[in-house]
């Protein structure tokens, strides 16, 4: 049995159970693209992934973030590792990892992908759809994450690929909007519920202005979330929800209305350490039993280690403030330097978990990756005085158009001894 099925049932069987659901979204590619594979400053045991860059354009280094092979290096080690429950993926990535490769045939981690991606998770670079009202949207189809095809045999036999998908919807406050996304999210629990896929829903806050002001929004995101699943039977109903974290108060209105309501958290932005052990701290003492982190653990040092350091929260064997410390010395035996200094990364930053309403803002999908620093400037200098020279254009810059492969050779030693010494 997969961890995830036991601990919802043991979470079902006893409210009082510490069994509690982490989730690691490697989805991000549904959102921001290139970007999504995070920084290069943590690869996973295998090293880097081949990759070509122009030296005239930029190299590697400058480039700053993962390839796609060095992406699903970190998704294999997370889940050859077997802490966290849940591994959220895109379509495409579920269809090399679960079912081209088998990742998850012997794992407790259960696979998932995103089964919806709403515009307002349109992260492209220099767009304009996060500043725009979310419309529903749908790329991946359920017979694809299920099957890796557009008409999955439905012969009884088990899937060979993800049978748990993640559904999005962002109330608005409009009325027009509103109805437009509960209306695909019926049609998307109807065809989940005949072709048998599981989903957990995700409810975002509003992405624009709703005319509610942010003390009142957990209250307008509990009750939209109860009205929902109210017309909902139990054969269609999500397996847990997962909502942005408004405070005590909030998550505990909403837990204790319906005890068979599994309630989780997201994420949110990356901030500090303790800005996310404390988050999985506390929406757990106030009664969520899940949590689903993407960035915080994407962009993390070490992600193995940070992922350890959450279920020892969870599991009450360490505070988050000591869960900090743990990490950073982690990070020192290997000598990896951290991101922050151990005094500012025990500080809490992250405005969704401050309590006080009446300066917590409203939490929509987080800032993008921050870019890697500005590349220098990378105009090659004047050709070297000495043998070998390379053909140069009016201006004194290469012309490599006209370089023999013996002259780009010289170019590029030339380069990199410029650069590194």
């Amino acid at each position: 049995m997969k961890s995830l099925d036991s601990k919802l049932a043991e979470v079902k069987a006893s409210p009082a159970s510490r069994a509690f659901i982490i989730a690691d979204a490697k989805d991000a590619d549904m959102a921001f693209g290139v970007r999504a594979t995070g920084p290069r400053t943590y690869l996973s045991a295998c090293g880097a992934r081949p990759a070509q860059f122009s030296p005239e354009v930029w190299t590697r280094e400058e480039f700053g973030y993962r390839n796609l092979p060095e992406f699903l290096d970190i998704i294999r080690e997370v889940v050859h590792q077997g802490l966290v429950d849940i591994m959220l993926m895109s379509a495409s990535v579920n269809d090399q990892l679960t079912i081209r490769e088998g990742l998850f045939r012997n794992s407790p981690v259960t696979p998932a992908a995103r089964a919806n991606d709403a515009t307002d998770v349109w992260a492209a670079r220099h767009g304009r759809y996060l500043q725009q009202p979310a419309q529903p949207f749908r790329t991946a189809t359920i017979d694809h994450i299920q099957c890796g095809s557009v008409t999955c045999p439905r012969d009884g036999s088990a899937f060979p690929g993800a049978n748990l998908g993640l559904y999005s919807v962002t109330f608005l406050n409009d009325i027009d909007c509103d109805r437009r996304t509960l209306e695909a999210f019926k049609a998307f629990r109807e065809e989940a519920e005949r072709k048998q896929f599981r989903y957990f829903l995700e409810v975002f806050d509003p992405n624009v202005d709703s005319g509610i002001s942010p003390h009142q929004l957990g209250e307008f995101i509990n009750d939209s979330i109860v009205r929902t699943l109210a017309g909902v039977p139990k054969a269609g109903r999500p397996l847990f929800l997962k909502i942005v974290y408004h405070g005590p108060r909030a998550m505990e209105e909403l837990v204790q209305y319906d005890p068979d309501m599994v309630v989780g958290i997201l994420g949110g932005s990356a901030g500090t350490t303790y800005d996310a052990f404390k988050l999985i701290h506390d929406a757990q003492k106030y009664g969520a039993r899940v949590a689903l982190f993407g960035r915080k653990i994407n962009r993390a040092e070490h992600q193995l280690a940070f992922i350890e350091m959450l279920r020892l929260v969870t599991d009450g064997r360490l505070s988050p403030e000591e869960a900090v410390r743990a990490y950073h010395g982690v990070l020192q035996a290997k000598g990896i330097p951290p991101r922050l200094p151990l005094d500012q990364d025990l500080q809490l930053t992250d405005l969704s978990m401050s309590y006080d309403t009446t300066s917590r803002t409203v939490v929509r999908v987080p800032a993008p990756p921050p870019s890697p620093p500005p590349a220098p400037d990378r105009t090659p200098a004047a050709p070297a005085p000495r043998p070998p020279t390379w053909p140069t254009l009016a201006n004194g810059r290469p012309d490599f158009e006209r370089m023999t492969p013996a002259q780009r050779l010289a170019f590029d030693q030339a380069r990199l001894t410029r650069r590194y010494g």
